[in-house]
């Protein structure tokens, strides 16, 4: 906006004192100081507000008058509470320095002027913007190499003064603003830090499960944060959901990228936020390419399941193996291990299908945390079947051989760890996602019981509480592989029957009998040992272990007994 544009508005009662010739000078910003030095503070272009409260004698008038020139403000306004007038030597001062000095009537707040200039610059700003973006939409969509969502934060950034970021469903960053843009950090940083990432997903799949509309707004310390959903453009809108804004269901939430933005869009216009709308479908034009860029390893996978699925020969399996190979790990010369992961979706009202939901989320979480740009998430392959996803995980082979007796490549302990939050808020409620990891195999041959115990892995995590669990190879070498798998009323009853006399006992005596037994069975039976962990005498241990044999009818020095107590104290 032009300063002249500021005599015209007659709400504010503005009074020009000095530099009519300088009334084209354009507005960028406002800002309300009464610092004798408010340099640091000023980027060029701004209206300054004061209430003179710098000013103790004419001398100050001059140098405070020069701070704002050499600053390139645009103009200076001067309230009258302080003094009842503008002192001339305020005005001479202005003149001197070609800087336009308006009064501000006593009538008039400070937060009436500054609300209609960044009403008026903002509204410029989003036009000019709004010409941007459809610039940019036309130059994503006219060819097969877009600029990417990164040049449409700096656009944000450098016209808007808004820091915006990319985010995965499982809160993993996407697309950042460039270092040049203004609207970098003083540190010039751009990223946000990994916990940042992974509440503001939390928060945004919550907010979408709640029903409530967006932008969702959640604050973080002293930062408020504004999100906005990024469908894809090939999503059908929802049944009875119209707008843009509309809530998805859980399925499609969770397929969601989100555009997170550092401001409170609370009180924004409606055109500010259509602007932001717009922003958000170009943000979709570059995902649905980069999900069209991993057809080519979606299919790769689809075909090695196939051939493993139908018992296919393992020299026709390693054929595809070796052309899967230089896709998934290029410039590679030996032939890699594999790892199978597999993952499952799961409503509790027993909806199927959800294999390619399954499919979206494993591409997500396997993707290593440490590659960025637009190649990542390039070295997996992941098919679909019926309710499942699974992932064909190429494993450089030194890597492996390093790590063989530790179990190389993907670790189920691990896996989930960074995304455990936002996926459990999205799927609060009616959803659980379960997750299975092989072993490493080395040849074609290995693939087939690869992918059954990926699977009987899933099982033994679809077994556990929570709703995003995973589970690996590894257990599938321990009671825990039986444990799941014994009917609930059974595990009920046999855990009563050897527990709840304890239990009993215990709530009327406290005499932490069930602490002492899981601590005897750790120590494997070890007197002295055991009782050094539970700070007891040995004699005290002794009576107390009497008291659960007593109780239980039980002997703790038959091996039979001891594991009865072992797998009733895993089930309860």
């Amino acid at each position: 906006m032009r300063l002249r544009a500021l005599l015209d508005t007659d709400a504010l009662g503005l009074k020009l004192l000095g530099g009519e010739d300088e009334l084209d000078r354009g507005v960028r910003g406002v800002m309300t100081t009464d610092l004798r030095d408010p340099s640091r503070y000023l980027s060029g272009g701004e209206l300054v507000l004061t209430g003179l409260a710098w000013r103790r004698d004419a001398a100050d008038s001059e140098p405070f008058v020069k701070v704002l020139a050499q600053a390139g403000v645009a103009a200076l306004a001067a309230g009258t509470a302080e003094l009842g007038e503008v002192p001339d030597d305020l005005v001479v001062a202005c003149a001197r320095h070609r800087l336009p000095l308006f009064r501000v009537d006593e009538s008039v707040a400070f937060a009436t002027v500054t609300e209609h200039v960044v009403r008026q610059v903002s509204g410029e700003r989003a036009g000019d913007l709004a010409a941007v973006v459809d610039r940019h939409r036309r130059m994503m969509t006219s060819g097969p190499a877009g600029g990417g969502p990164d040049v449409v934060l700096d656009l944000l950034g450098s016209d808007l003064d808004l820091r915006a970021w990319v985010l995965s469903p499982a809160g993993r960053l996407i697309a950042a603003p460039k270092e040049t843009s203004p609207a970098a950090g003083p540190a010039g940083g751009t990223g946000l830090p990994a916990d940042v990432c992974a509440r503001l997903a939390a928060e945004h799949l919550a907010a979408g499960r709640s029903g409530r509309r967006g932008p969702h707004r959640v604050t973080l310390g002293a930062t408020t944060y504004s999100l906005f959903p990024v469908r894809s453009t090939g999503r059908a809108p929802e049944s009875g959901r119209g707008g843009k804004d509309a809530p998805a269901p859980a399925e499609g939430a969770l397929a969601d990228w989100v555009l997170a933005v550092e401001a409170d869009a609370g009180d924004w216009a409606e055109e500010r936020l259509d602007l932001l709308h717009g922003v958000t479908q170009l943000i979709a034009v570059e995902r649905d390419r980069r999900d069209a860029a991993r057809t080519v390893r979606r299919r790769l996978a689809q075909e090695v399941l196939e051939l493993v699925q139908t018992g296919a020969a393992p020299a026709e399996i390693a054929a595809r193996l070796r052309v899967a190979a230089p896709v998934l790990l290029p410039g590679l010369g030996a032939a890699p291990h594999w790892q199978v992961v597999v993952a499952r979706v799961d409503w509790d009202g027993g909806e199927g299908g959800g294999g390619p939901l399954a499919q979206s989320l494993l591409e997500e979480i396997l993707v290593d945390p440490a590659e960025t740009g637009p190649e990542h998430s390039d070295r997996i392959a992941v098919a679909h079947t019926g309710d499942e996803a699974i992932a064909l995980v190429p494993l450089p082979t030194l890597a492996t051989a390093e790590h063989e007796e530790s179990g190389a490549g993907i670790l189920a302990d691990t896996l989930l760890a960074a995304v455990r939050d936002p996926l459990s808020a999205g799927l609060d409620g009616d959803g659980r996602l379960t997750v299975g990891v092989s072993a490493a195999v080395h040849t074609a041959e290995g693939l087939r019981g690869a992918l059954e115990e990926a699977r009987h892995a899933r099982r033994v995590a679809a077994a556990r509480p929570g709703r995003v669990c995973a589970a690996g190879h590894q257990e599938l070498a321990s009671h825990v592989l039986l444990l799941p798998f014994v009917p609930d009323d059974v595990r009920r009853a046999f855990t009563a029957r050897l527990l709840d006399p304890l239990r009993d006992y215990d709530r009327r005596h406290r005499a932490e009998l069930i602490p002492t037994l899981e601590a005897f069975l750790d120590c494997d039976g070890s007197w002295t040992r055991c009782a050094g962990r539970l700070h007891l005498h040995v004699n005290t241990l002794r009576y107390r272990v009497g008291r659960i044999e007593q109780l239980t009818g039980r002997d703790l020095s038959r091996l039979e007994d001891k594991l009865d107590f072992f797998l009733a104290l895993r089930m309860s």
